[in-house]
């Protein structure tokens, strides 16, 4: 099937646009749309037929002894020229059957009292009415023909057939007619609907891989954020002690140095395993790479000591049932954030960092730390989203997180996680 334009609403071709000629997009009282090759194709065809027809049928009836048409055989040469002529004028009216479809029905149906050579061009516009039009209108061009038919009877009725017989046929032939093109019509009705339902699946596709897109940069950026502030604000930290004490003793220099240096690799390392997310396609084969868990968090208190950060980590936790992973993730980063924020707002400070729970009873993580005095001295700049992150993934993971003052002149991080106990 040939193609042709179909456009969505948007202006965009569709891609399913091979499944259906352009003449189905026509309507009542709106010019056709273009003929494809296939329109093309089949006007000509239909044009060849009927004005195969009309000469065929003209000739026979001039003879003597009519052999196709032998049922009108004796009809007056004049009315034998005036049909040929009125079946070339409807043969050519078929290039604009699309057009105007009802229009030459009804022509047809005036004309039809007495042609023959016209018959096969009002049966294709006949037929191009019920394919493209609803049904009232066809009920009332195949009432229209039928009582054209009767008139044609009655003028010109056949040689070997009795009025009623001629009539039955003309009936039959209409029916017939009729339910071809019903079952055309049904037919590109179904293949419109099946376009569209297409359609519809492609667009929620796309929407589905955007939403998967869009929530995967977010996780990344999230991602980011957590592990490469924590690295950052140690290189900090330690950059601006030297900037501070310049005449710091070497043994000194050379340990800030060292951590910034082993923290600076660290950041790379862990950059380079974020990246990875974006530039390897997650397969079945290609296990996920290891996420942090509670049993990190000795680890990453001592990081932070070895920075110079004062850290008292209290872990209490019932490990009669296991701790689901994405709550012992989301503790880890929740820990690692309280911590980053720290170095960056209240440098020099003692951080308590609580952790306890047990299944069923849930997960609750305390981060605390004394407000600062005046305004830091080295104020290392962050983004803000931070927290913002942290309340997210709590969230999304059913739990809830709180941060602020406290009355006790304290800036307190605190959250809630659900640990379901044993079913």
């Amino acid at each position: 099937m040939a193609q042709t334009a179909v456009t969505r609403p948007g202006g965009r071709p569709s891609e399913y646009q091979w499944l259906l000629p352009a003449s189905l997009l026509d309507e009542p009282d709106r010019p056709s749309a273009p003929r494809s090759t296939r329109d093309w194709a089949i006007d000509a065809l239909c044009f060849a037929l009927g004005l195969g027809w009309a000469v065929l049928a003209t000739v026979d009836l001039l003879n003597p002894n009519p052999v196709i048409v032998q049922e009108w055989a004796g009809t007056p040469p004049w009315l034998t020229w005036l049909d040929l002529v009125v079946g070339v004028a409807l043969s050519a009216a078929l290039w604009w059957r699309r057009r105007w479809p009802v229009q030459l029905a009804v022509l047809t149906m005036v004309t039809g009292v007495f042609t023959v050579a016209g018959a096969v061009a009002g049966a294709i516009f006949f037929f191009t009415v019920v394919v493209h039009r609803r049904f009232a209108v066809t009920a009332v061009v195949a009432a229209g023909s039928m009582v054209s038919n009767a008139v044609f009877c009655a003028l010109r009725p056949e040689t070997a057939a009795g009025y009623w017989e001629s009539m039955a046929w003309s009936a039959v032939f209409t029916v017939i007619v009729l339910l071809w093109g019903m079952v055309v019509r049904s037919r590109r009705q179904l293949v419109l609907s099946l376009r569209d339902r297409a359609e519809r699946a492609e667009s929620e596709q796309r929407l589905r891989v955007a939403q998967a897109r869009a929530l995967e940069r977010t996780r990344i950026a999230r991602e980011m954020h957590d592990v490469l502030a924590h690295r950052i604000s140690l290189l900090s930290l330690h950059a601006g002690a030297l900037e501070i004490r310049p005449d710091a003793a070497p043994a000194e220099v050379a340990g800030a140095a060292g951590v910034i240096r082993a923290s600076a690799h660290q950041a790379l390392q862990d950059l380079r395993e974020v990246i990875g997310v974006l530039r390897e396609p997650a397969g079945d084969d290609q296990p996920e790479r290891p996420q942090p868990t509670l049993g990190e968090l000795p680890a990453l208190a001592d990081e932070s000591r070895a920075a110079g950060a004062k850290v008292r980590l209290d872990v209490r936790i019932d490990d009669s049932a296991p701790l689901p992973a994405g709550a012992g993730r989301t503790a880890y980063r929740i820990v690692q954030e309280g911590l980053t924020n720290a170095r960056k707002h209240a440098p020099g400070t003692a951080v308590r960092v609580t952790v306890e729970g047990a299944a069923g009873a849930g997960l609750t993580i305390d981060v605390r730390n004394p407000a600062p005095v005046g305004r830091p001295g080295l104020a290392i700049p962050g983004a803000g989203t931070g927290l913002v992150g942290l309340v997210e993934r709590a969230t999304l993971a059913g739990g809830r997180l709180a941060h602020g003052p406290t009355a006790d002149g304290e800036f307190a991080l605190r959250a809630w996680l659900p640990w379901p106990g044993p079913s």
